[in-house]
């Protein structure tokens, strides 16, 4: 007796053991997307209102007529602070300048503005712990650091740096043009792309003093005459992106250990045979789950979109037609849901629903705002 309950005993765990691997595990929740989404446009030119704000309907892409939250001239590329209390702006002028805001409510309180060591300022970056901003000068190709006081304002500049180099193109590369900054989101640097002189300049960036020093390698280079506009991490900071203004491709790295950028691939961002006269890149995006990237197309009026692997290597897997003409600048929505592209010459606004795949939606939501150039969403 005592044997056959051992067995019976044995055999109901093995039972029991088979049930417990046969039930499904509980799938987890999936995140509710907010009923709307704020985000802030930068214009730039003759027919620029300033800064504007933007309501997004979440089910639909409806967007809402856009409100100017400061008035302001050229302020053609903005960021938000990470606890989103403060939004920064470049002034592109003869004399650049940037420009320091409080965000109250609906409206943009200017706080001040700030000279930014150089001609023609087009992009800018915060630091993670809004202590410092960087802004690159477009005009005459250099790289200036500004801190931030407590109260969200700016102090002088700390640390100006000057490229120097040409390309090829002579129309366009007959100096240093840098047109993008970003921070890389764990080692400390910056990284610069030079559209002028085709690097992609690295920084190391002493937070506490604001100063910008030249890393060991000092660049990383795209093909002669192709000009880096903007660039993006994966959210890894394992692999980097750049978009080449006259070249069309996008060109991937990997992120070594000393902060050097490693190329392993090429792609056109055009569809085979497209007709690249009067084409140009312009924005560049990673989805936040690491798992998509997308780069607009100025002059063909599309966006590439493609597949990242573990490696780093991207896969085409849609090109989104027919977007606002001269689509110049777009912007992700924190959880990846959404797409808002700014049409340069069409002065519209397009909403684009984002799949779980990462592919486009036309929702065929859009909305006039004149001179938009760039886009962020408030997290």
């Amino acid at each position: 007796m005592n044997t056959q309950r051992l067995l019976l005993a044995a055999l109901a765990a093995v039972l029991v053991g088979c049930q417990t691997v046969d039930t499904p595990a509980p799938k987890a929740a999936t995140k509710a997307a907010p009923a709307q989404y704020v985000f802030y446009v930068g214009t730039s030119g003759a027919k620029a209102p300033g800064i504007l704000r933007c309501v997004l309907d979440g089910k639909t892409g409806k967007i809402s007529a856009p409100t100017v939250a400061a008035e302001a001239k050229s302020a053609s590329y903005v960021a938000l602070s990470p606890d989103a209390k403060f939004l920064y702006s470049t002034a592109e002028a003869t004399e650049g300048a940037v420009a320091a805001y409080a965000v109250e409510g609906d409206k943009l309180r200017l706080l001040n503005t700030e000279a930014s060591k150089g001609k023609g300022p087009t992009h800018l970056a915060v630091d993670a712990a809004r202590r410092n901003l960087i802004v690159v000068n477009y005009g005459s190709g250099s790289t200036t650091a500004l801190p931030i006081k407590e109260d969200g304002s700016f102090a002088p500049a700390t640390s100006s740096i000057q490229h120097v180099g040409t390309g090829p193109n002579a129309g366009r590369q007959a100096g240093p043009h840098a047109h993008g900054v970003y921070f890389h989101p764990k080692n400390g640097r910056a990284y610069v792309a030079d559209l002028g002189t085709d690097d992609i300049f690295i920084y190391h960036f002493d937070a506490e003093k604001g100063l910008l020093t030249p890393n060991k390698p000092k660049s990383a280079r795209v093909t002669a005459g192709e000009g880096p506009r903007h660039l993006v991490f994966h959210p890894s900071g394992r692999f980097a992106y750049v978009n080449t203004e006259m070249g069309m491709n996008v060109v991937a790295f990997t992120v070594a250990g000393n902060g050097g950028l490693n190329q392993i691939q090429s792609l056109p961002t055009l569809p085979e045979g497209a007709d690249k006269k009067g084409v140009s890149t312009a924005e560049i995006f990673v989805r936040p789950d690491g798992k998509t990237l997308y780069v607009s197309n100025r002059g063909h009026d599309s966006i590439a979109v493609y597949t990242i692997d573990q490696g780093g290597k991207l896969t085409l897997l849609q090109h989104m037609l027919g977007t606002p003409a001269s689509p110049r600048g777009f912007g992700l929505s924190a959880d990846g849901r959404w797409l808002v592209c700014a049409g340069q010459k069409s002065g519209t606004l397009n909403a684009y629903r984002i799949g779980r795949d990462g592919k486009l939606t036309d929702t065929m939501q859009s909305v006039e705002a004149p001179a938009s150039a760039a886009i962020v969403f408030v997290p």
